[in-house]
């Protein structure tokens, strides 16, 4: 075979970086331009989706390193520019597939979309979802997450996604495609990134007082205009009830599965089996319980059972009762009481990254491996090909 030429090679190092909120390849995505080579000197030419773009910075030293990495390159002199409107047209339509504002994720899909629902609030439903969804990314799959609890959203602040002046980043637009922040390896959506703080930096964001019209708009927004690429699991932190947002999933992705968190309280318990019994009414599948604030073991040896016990049995078996003939619903896991689980989803940081031995971050771990043994398929699926 024939050596690349000089620019050649360039162009193939400098095609290869990828995109950080695409993830996607830069030469895929049509944004490398001109590129020549002179006397060691590689003069690299690319455009990025929009100005402003605040992956630049992250592109251009990307884009730098890999061009100098080429043999025989001992300078690079970058140009960036921006793509003209046409071929910003071109590229989301690309990425759409053809398709226009069309939602990705209903039946048929191969993503697996699963809601995490709680019957009453306070139960640390968003904990588990923002930590079940770094562990999930962790594994090498690709996941997303929409944070659906519009009202009491805090996602973006259990993943780190909040700067020390309280600010949240937005969404980068590129025409009516919304490329989601990435926290974790996990693509991040929430109302919480397109609120504004009325008196400057520290105050509190403004709050949401939508109704059921609004709130069903705003989902079906995140579902149809954000652009999460192709993934393996879709997570959406649930309000807890059963209210617009959850009759609105049902109707938008009656595909989704759902997983319902409680805790050991019968309190909570009791609502928590109507959560799972109105996904079914919309044609979702309860696939699993996961018991929050278990029994916590202290120094000495005892447990501290601050919110009883047998809750999630409870649930799973009220939920087993009620399903189809056959249709056992397990007892995921059992996440105990965890002052760590709490500071670090104070700090941004989910336990399972950051105290992977703390036993709720290894509960959750276990939640994750149960859900990540159940793989994309393509069984029952058409396919976009015809035979000839």
């Amino acid at each position: 075979m024939n050596a690349l030429s000089p620019a050649d090679a360039v162009r193939a190092a400098v095609g290869a970086v990828s995109d950080p909120e695409l993830r996607r390849p830069i030469g895929e995505l049509d944004m490398v331009r001109d590129i020549s080579v002179a006397d060691g000197v590689a003069h690299v030419a690319i455009a990025l989706t929009i100005v402003g773009c605040p992956a630049a910075d992250h592109i251009a030293a990307d884009v730098t390193a890999a061009a100098a990495s080429v043999t025989g390159i001992d300078e690079v002199s970058l140009e960036v520019g921006v793509m003209t409107p046409a071929e910003r047209h071109a590229l989301t339509d690309r990425l759409r597939g053809g398709r226009s504002r069309e939602m990705p994720f209903g039946p048929g899909t191969l993503t697996r979309v699963i809601a995490v629902t709680s019957g009453k609030g306070g139960v640390g439903k968003s904990t588990v979802t923002a930590n079940l969804a770094a562990a999930l990314a962790a594994r090498g799959l690709a996941v997303g997450l929409i944070d659906a609890d519009v009202h009491g959203f805090s996602i973006p602040g259990q993943l780190g996604l909040v700067g020390p002046d309280g600010s949240v980043p937005q969404p980068t637009r590129v025409d009516d495609l919304m490329l989601p922040p990435v926290a974790h390896g996990v693509k991040v959506i929430s109302i919480g990134m397109f609120l504004r703080r009325s008196e400057g930096d520290g105050a509190p964001l403004g709050a949401v007082a939508w109704r059921g019209p609004m709130l069903h708009r705003t989902v079906q927004q995140f579902l149809t205009d954000v652009y999460f690429g192709d993934l393996d699991v879709l997570l959406l932190d649930m309000p807890p009830g059963t209210g617009d947002v959850a009759i609105s999933v049902g109707q938008l992705l009656p595909n989704a599965e759902v997983l319902v968190v409680t805790t050991p309280q019968a309190a909570a318990s009791d609502v928590a089996v109507r959560s799972g019994l109105v996904a079914r009414q919309t044609g979702q599948q309860v696939i699993g319980v996961v018991e929050n604030m278990a029994a916590m073991a202290l120094p000495d040896g005892t447990l501290l059972d601050l919110f009883g016990d047998g809750g999630g049995e409870a649930v799973a078996a009220a939920l087993s009762t009620t399903g189809e003939a056959g249709g056992t619903v397990p007892l995921l896991g059992s996440v105990p009481l965890s002052p760590v689980l709490r500071k670090d989803a104070d700090a941004g940081i989910p336990a399972v990254l950051a105290h992977p031995e703390d036993p709720a971050a290894q509960a959750i771990a276990g939640v994750a491996d149960a859900l990540a043994r159940v793989p994309r398929g393509l069984a029952g699926r058409s396919l976009p090909f015809r035979p000839r």
